[in-house]
């Protein structure tokens, strides 16, 4: 898997354990008599999640950015932000994945392109306000989306230049926004079970990540709040 298949460590351990089930299942029903994951351990590396903290986010928000392209695709990053939807779910969003709650509020709901779960998004002020800046726009209306989603290739090299132009000294990409949304609504104690459904994971497990990430960002705080001398 990874030699063949270019599979990271955490990817192959992934697929193994799903080929581990497939075994099991083999010897219950005696088409096999060993097991050959009987003495195998995985080990899993440290998974690194880039987010971005609220005042990073507001630094994109609030810059004012001259070139069209370039403001565009900082639209599209803080709508990801504030939503949690990954790059391939909002290169699709339609009209028809906004509904209307029972309070009368908007949410997104909409099946996700990894999993295929439903995701069940409250879609606030900001991103409303940035879909009203594109419901004229030809480009828009020629793809049949709500927003001007280009390749993600594209989209990563415009989100790096936006970086440089913010001062942000981290790799900016399509997947950091989904996880500054996930340690946002973390850090203001949204229950993980709630986060877990607002994006849509198979396994709360995923969503635990970033509450590994909070509690170290907390502790870091608190060490060098420890580290000062008065």
């Amino acid at each position: 898997l990874k030699t063949e298949r270019g599979c990271g460590n955490n990817s192959a351990i992934k697929h193994l354990k799903i080929f581990k089930k497939v075994i099991r299942i083999a010897l219950a029903n005696d088409w096999i008599q060993k097991n050959p994951f009987v003495t195998v351990k995985f080990r899993q590396d440290e998974v690194h999640v880039e987010f971005l903290t609220m005042e990073e986010l507001t630094t994109i928000m609030n810059k004012e950015i001259v070139n069209k392209r370039l403001a565009q695709i900082r639209d599209v990053f803080v709508f990801c932000s504030f939503t949690g939807l990954a790059f391939v779910d909002v290169k699709g969003f339609t009209k028809e994945h906004i509904i209307k709650g029972n309070n009368g509020k908007a949410w997104i709901r909409k099946p996700l392109q990894k999993t295929n779960n439903m995701c069940n998004i409250p879609l606030l002020r900001i991103p409303q306000n940035i879909l009203a800046k594109y419901e004229d726009s030809k480009e828009c209306e020629l793809r049949g989306e709500l927003l001007p989603v280009p390749t993600n290739q594209k989209m990563n090299v415009y989100l790096k230049e936006i970086a440089d132009i913010c001062g942000i000294n981290k790799r900016l990409t399509t997947h950091v926004a989904r996880h500054t949304n996930a340690t946002l609504l973390l850090s203001l104690e949204v229950p993980i079970e709630t986060v877990s459904k607002i994006l849509g994971h198979s396994d709360i497990k995923t969503t635990q990540i970033y509450a590994k990430v909070i509690e170290k960002s907390k502790q870091d705080a608190v060490n060098k709040l420890d580290g000062l001398t008065g």
